[in-house]
């Protein structure tokens, strides 16, 4: 545990629990897993495995009074994927993690033995934690060494909602340790349900990811085997006409890029596992017909966007981000890497409904069952073929905006960067920060606001040109034209079969805000990218490069993110939400991951009352290592009492 009077260095501690009594309960909860005979019944299950246990309660190791503790162990075990053997990071033996179960109000402490034969870590994602117990090695504590104990609190429960965690060391989230974490709120829930089951994606290697990530160092297409064909020229020549295909295809060619540049790594080398199953092994979740069942959808993949669907039923958008927001009945939903969306659905039919997670690829998908009792399976959908991107999607063509258009043969090919610069505060001139609006007359309708003000509700960022002279250097190729707010899109490959797909414009909190107030102060961040050389950045510097982003204690800040590449990037924020400026004013929902599009412009306001430094992040995860990182640094309050420090990375 960190000791306070150690100038903030942080310092590892004995756990308070005597290890012969964990290695006990450890051993128990593991033997359960194997016997598979009983699972809870919020998230009956299929029988699985060993080591393989899909998402089974952990009991605390200790309650006294209003004090709860649990432990975790970190270990090398054997994993069966797709019926092939492998060797998985697990904790307690099962991938994914047990489920931690929390109470808002109370007190916890949450202890993590690490039995590798290298350091580890714990990161508690979306989880509102004193900084010292967040668990990102090199930002907030140097990790857990080779047979060390790690003791995160006690601290109190200040939050309810659809959490999880993850190692945030090396690769080893990829290698299965992550697990999901459930906060139950202090009061009532105000929606009914019937039964509830946790629904965890992610995607699973037999290739070494280490190998991987060299490999998107060697070129970035190492992984697509979705080029466009030589088939596929002729068939939208046939649509569009030969000459206005081919400008396409040279332009892309000019830009250096693939329209096809989705996800770096795709089903080809992924299986998609739903609850530690793969598509083949069917996870079941169990439902008596009639009954309104809560679905905790938690994307733990390492770096794959879903887009979730059940076929047959509608979806109620209840819960983003572990927060409540007023209820939306979609189809469909688009889940970034590191989101969870809470949604419930009616199943009335005595019959098998399937639970589809495609990849935004169309590579692979992951799936599982709901049904009245086991060994039933559903229809599984044909998967939608793989969508490309296009011009309008880089932001180098905008013919739905006044009706203009943009010539492909005249784009800026030449890397500069665009808006205020590069981490610094955004200019209210116009001509300072590149924001001509001069040129869109009535653009400025969309959502233009003076520094320091808030937006009007019904309003979005409005689009900005990109500045030729704020070039973000070689680590920044080929930027967009113009960038906007996309909150209102369903993405690419989304929208066009008559499905209803919820956007983040819908989304409105349903707990009323203490206050909301305009923010003191702008900062603008530009992620960037370098394609080809596989090199992923903020404001064209990589993390081990970038000075901290600094706010002021009980600083409002607005921040506003800009996407200069062609790819989606789920931002995540440790320690902080963030409220999602969507157009709903003082119902903006609080969010701690965001999904930006390519070329797109979104705004959150940050209020600086969680002292420390803080990791901020694209999550997929490939992005983050090769360098698409910064540190959000909270000055601590005059009384701060040294409890927390920030070492930048040698």
């Amino acid at each position: 545990m960190p000791d306070p009077s150690s100038n903030g260095n942080t310092q590892l501690s004995p756990a308070s629990i005597d290890r012969r009594d964990f290695v006990k309960s450890a051993g128990a909860l593991t033997a359960l897993a194997g016997l598979q005979t009983l699972s809870p019944g919020w998230a009956q299950a299929s029988p699985r495995p060993p080591a393989q246990a899909g998402v089974q309660a952990l009991e605390p190791t200790r309650r006294v009074g209003n004090r709860v503790e649990y432990d975790l162990e970190i270990a090398r075990k054997t994993f069966e994927v797709d019926g092939r053997e492998t060797r998985a990071i697990t904790l307690n033996g099962t991938v994914p993690g047990p489920l931690l179960r929390l109470q808002e109000g109370e007190e916890v402490v949450l202890r993590y033995h690490n039995t590798l034969d290298e350091p580890s870590s714990i990161h508690w994602h979306g989880l509102l934690i004193p900084n010292q117990y967040d668990g990102v090695p090199e930002v907030n504590y140097p990790g857990v060494p080779p047979g060390e104990t790690f003791e995160a609190g006690p601290f109190p429960v200040r939050q309810y909602g659809t959490y999880w965690y993850h190692s945030h060391s090396g690769v080893q989230e990829q290698l299965g340790q992550l697990g999901p974490l459930l906060i139950d709120p202090a009061g009532e829930t105000p929606f009914d349900y019937d039964r509830e089951l946790v629904v965890v994606l992610s995607d699973w290697t037999f290739q070494d990811p280490n190998q991987i990530y060299a490999n998107l160092k060697k070129g970035e297409e190492y992984y697509n085997f979705q080029k466009r064909t030589v088939g596929e020229f002729w068939s939208d020549v046939s649509e569009q006409g030969f000459f206005s295909v081919l400008k396409d295809r040279l332009a892309w060619k000019r830009m250096r890029m693939s329209p096809t540049d989705l996800q770096s790594v795709r089903g080809q080398t992924y299986t998609y596992l739903m609850n530690g199953s793969a598509p083949a092994d069917n996870w079941t979740g169990l439902f008596e017909p009639g009954e309104r069942v809560r679905l905790r959808v938690i994307n733990a993949s390492f770096a794959t966007i879903f887009d979730v669907r059940v076929p047959g039923l509608d979806m109620d958008v209840v819960q983003v981000s572990g927060q409540n927001v007023e209820p939306v009945t979609t189809d469909e939903f688009r889940i970034g890497t590191a989101e969870r969306y809470d949604v419930i659905v009616e199943p009335s039919e005595d019959r098998a409904y399937t639970v589809f997670a495609e990849s935004l690829s169309r590579s692979g998908y992951a799936r599982g069952t709901l049904a009245p009792e086991e060994g039933m399976e559903g229809p599984v959908p044909e998967e939608r073929e793989r969508p490309t991107l296009t011009m309008a999607d880089m932001g180098m063509m905008h013919g739905d905006m006044e009706g203009e258009g943009m010539d492909p043969d005249n784009m800026d090919m030449s890397g500069s960067g665009m808006g205020a610069a590069a981490g610094t505060e955004a200019s209210s001139d116009p001509e300072a920060s590149g924001m001509n609006h001069g040129d869109h007359g009535s653009m400025a309708e969309r959502g233009s606001t003076e520094e320091g003000s808030l937006r009007p509700p019904g309003t979005l960022p409005e689009p900005v040109r990109h500045d030729p002279d704020n070039d973000h250097g070689p680590a920044e190729a080929g930027v967009p034209m113009m960038t906007r707010s996309r909150l209102h899109e369903p993405g690419v490959g989304l929208g066009d079969d008559g499905r209803r797909v919820l956007t983040y414009d819908q989304l409105r909190a349903l707990d009323e805000k203490d206050s909301f107030e305009a923010p003191d102060r702008e900062i603008e961040l530009h992620l960037t990218g370098n394609m080809e050389r596989f090199i992923w950045s903020i404001d064209g510097t990589t993390f081990s490069d970038a000075d901290p982003v600094r706010i002021n204690h009980g600083e409002r800040t607005r921040l506003t993110i800009v996407n200069d590449t062609m790819m989606n990037h789920p931002m995540h924020l440790h320690g902080m939400f963030m409220e999602l400026e969507n157009g709903q004013g003082e119902r903006a929902p609080l969010v701690d991951t965001v999904l930006v599009k390519p070329a797109e412009r979104v705004s959150l306001l940050i209020d600086g009352d969680e002292p420390g430094p803080w990791f901020f992040h694209c999550h997929i995860i490939w992005h983050m290592k090769a360098g698409m990182a910064r540190v959000v640094y909270v000055e601590p309050p005059e009384d701060h009492d040294g409890d927390f420090h920030y070492q930048p990375p040698a």
